[in-house]
């Protein structure tokens, strides 16, 4: 029996792979379900491939809590002092727009690396369908607060 019988999903990770990250609102608050918080995050995370190497796939903002893809460049700023940074940008720029104290964000949040394109495709499939489940919209395609910014490939 070999060693690395048990270590093969170690090679299925890339040096920059896909990751899946979901984020809430600091007491699950209903607020992101909002053109400007739309208009923020989008920005913030337009930028963050210029400056800090994470280029951001799909996305979807629910009123409590955000689920969106991610992949760094291979010298990208780690994971953990990236999401600090959209965060807290973010923030001071929601709680401006819609007049919020903070905190905004949990300070946790949940990741998960993805190993193929197939899981990439099947997690979106299913996230993309929260805000039918939630009873916000009847179609997918009805909800505004979800987009692309970059085509992540495997």
């Amino acid at each position: 029996m070999s060693a690395f019988r048990h270590l093969a999903h170690v090679s299925a990770f890339q040096d920059n792979p896909i990751v899946f990250f979901t984020v809430s609102t600091e007491k699950r608050r209903r607020i992101l379900a909002h053109p400007e918080c739309h208009q923020i995050l989008r920005g913030v995370w337009e930028r963050s491939a210029e400056y800090d190497g994470w280029w951001v796939g799909h996305y979807i903002l629910l009123p409590d809590h955000v689920h969106f893809f991610a992949r760094p460049e291979v010298e990208a700023q780690k994971m953990a002092k990236w999401v600090g940074m959209w965060k807290s940008v973010s923030a001071r720029e929601i709680g401006m727009a819609l007049e919020i104290q903070p905190p905004v964000w949990q300070a946790d949040y949940f990741d998960r690396f993805l190993r193929t394109g197939e899981s990439y495709s099947e997690k979106w499939a299913y996230v993309e369908l929260n805000a039918v489940r939630a009873g916000l919209v009847k179609r997918v395609e009805d909800w505004p607060y979800r987009g692309v910014i970059h085509e992540l490939r495997f």
